[in-house]
Formats: structure tokens, sequence, C-alpha cells
């Protein structure tokens, strides 16, 4: 399972955390384990819980034979209640490195990669009742439209969700194949992979209600998070991105800055990085995944700094 999926931007993530050896930290998206497992080297007397949905890393976490490391099979957008009946009120510092992981994509029976055929699926847990096969199979033509445009930037979302909508009246779109063959009347020649990746990326969104479970765990962050306690942010499209940068820059996902009566600007959390660190040119020659990275970190600040 080591080549589960090597960890991005390792050593900025722990530079980040600005790990405490006898401190609480929480890894929100276990995956393969890398994170996980380069934090708790750095623990003496600390504690580290991790939170992972997908039954492959739960296997994965098995590996991990330590009494400072907790396993918690649990979507992370659930990760105040989970901490609390562990009795962690407060940490140190939370990672989150966002996307699916390389394993997932590369597992032809989930349905996330449009290099195998397979169900549509994409699921990230699979005990889940919403399947890509449900989207674009049920959801309206509107639905659908919104999807696309907002979660895959997809240029010709519309005539797209159309198209669907026509063509799973005689023929449910069951199987990667079966989507691909649609996209392929509407991709750009010589884009079709982007174009392929951008439809997919929209539907596993929705599939796994990954922006709003983001905005949830984001805000959590603020009351989980100790005094000086540290975010690390790693995400991989300008959608989750751009909500990282919200809810560092204005504590809060939408709308504008609050401020108090004294006019100190309302937010739990400082940017220690004021523009996203990206991987070394070195890192991307050896794993591809790095490319789209961007990472963010963020502190609690003091009650008493405004």
């Amino acid at each position: 399972m080591s080549e589960y999926h090597k960890p991005v931007m390792l050593q900025e993530c722990l530079e980040g955390l600005a790990i405490k050896p006898d401190g609480v930290y929480v890894d929100v998206t276990f995956g393969g384990g890398g994170h996980s497992k380069a934090i708790l080297q750095q623990l003496e007397g600390g504690k580290l819980y991790a939170f992972d949905q997908d039954e492959q890393a739960r296997a994965n976490a098995e590996e991990i034979d330590k009494r400072s490391f907790t396993l918690i099979a649990s979507n992370f957008r659930y990760m105040k209640r989970y901490l609390k009946m562990h009795g962690i009120t407060e940490v140190d510092g939370i990672l989150a490195d966002l996307g699916v992981s390389s394993h997932q994509i590369d597992d032809p029976e989930r349905g996330f990669s449009t290099r195998f055929d397979a169900e549509l699926d994409m699921r990230m847990d699979l005990s889940a009742s919403i399947t890509a096969q449900t989207v674009v199979n049920t959801y309206s033509e509107r639905e659908l439209h919104r999807i696309f445009g907002m979660y895959g930037e997809v240029k010709n979302a519309k005539t797209l969700a159309s198209a669907i909508a026509s063509e799973r009246i005689n023929n449910p779109i069951d199987t990667v194949a079966d989507l691909k063959q649609i996209l392929n009347r509407y991709a750009k020649r010589g884009k079709e992979f982007k174009y392929y990746a951008q439809v997919f990326q929209a539907i596993r969104i929705e599939v796994n209600e990954e922006m709003k479970a983001l905005e949830e765990m984001l805000e959590q962050t603020a009351e989980v998070l100790g005094e000086g306690g540290r975010l690390v942010v790693m995400s991989y499209h300008s959608l989750e991105d751009r909500m990282v940068k919200n809810f560092i820059n204005k504590g809060k996902i939408y709308g504008e800055l609050e401020k108090d009566f004294y006019g100190n600007v309302l937010k739990p959390l400082t940017g220690i990085t004021r523009k996203p660190v990206v991987a070394t040119d070195e890192e991307i020659k050896e794993n591809n995944r790095a490319r789209s990275a961007k990472l963010r970190i963020a502190e609690k600040q003091t009650m008493t700094s405004s």
C-alpha cells in the first residue's frame, strides 16, 4: 500500500504545521497515510487524529501501530463532533490535502478516471447512496447545467446538459464509455482529455458534496484550533483554493468582511503566507499530482489581537 498516494509538498506541510512534539494534530484526509506518518515521527507524547471515509484508506491505516494515532472512519465535515467524542476540544494543527488520491483514480472499478471503462460510481464513501450514475441519469437538465458550469467550469455546460438529458431518455448512461461517447461530440479537438477532466470533476464534486463538506470543515477549524494553532490546506483546483483563501482572509467563505464596533476585522485566522506555496520543479517532475497543488497556511489569532 506504500504506493497508495505519494504525499505532495510533504516538507512544506510539516513546516506549515510548526509541530510541537506534545501537541494534538488532525489530518482530515488520511488517504495513503504519507502525511500522517511524517507527523507521527515528530510527536513525543502528542496525539494525531486522522479522518478518512474510504475503505481502502482504513485498511492502509492498519499499518500504523502507535498509541499516539487514532483513525476516525468518517468524512471530515464531522471533525468537531468526532473529536469531541474522543475528548478533544482543542488542537494545535489541522492538515487537509484535498482532492482524490492517486490510488482512487487508478482503481478502475471506482469510475473516477476516464482512462478505464467502469460503472459510473465516483463515491469516496462506498456506503453513500448517490453515485455518478444517479447524477447523470436523474438530475434535471437545469441541475446538470449548474453542476457543469459551477464545479467543472465547463464552457458549453448548458449544451452538454441538454445533450445528456436527451440521450438518457432512450439509453441510460451507466458507464464511463457511455458518458465519454457523449462528451466526444462537444469537446474541442485536441482538448478532449481536458474536457473529460472538467466534466468528471464536476460530477465527482456533486456526488461527494465536496464543496459543502469543505465549507463545513473550514468553519469548524476556527472553533477547534487553539490559540496559535495552524491550519494547513492543500487544494488542487480553483474552486477549493478560492474557498480556503476567502476563509483565511475574511473569516467566511462567501460575502464581505465583517468588522466590530471599533473597525477591527472579525476573522479567526491570519494567513502566514500571502500567496499560496507551490511545489518545486523537481517535485513536479517526480510527482505530476503536485503540478496543480496550492498550499495555504494560517494561524489562529490570540484573543488579544484584532
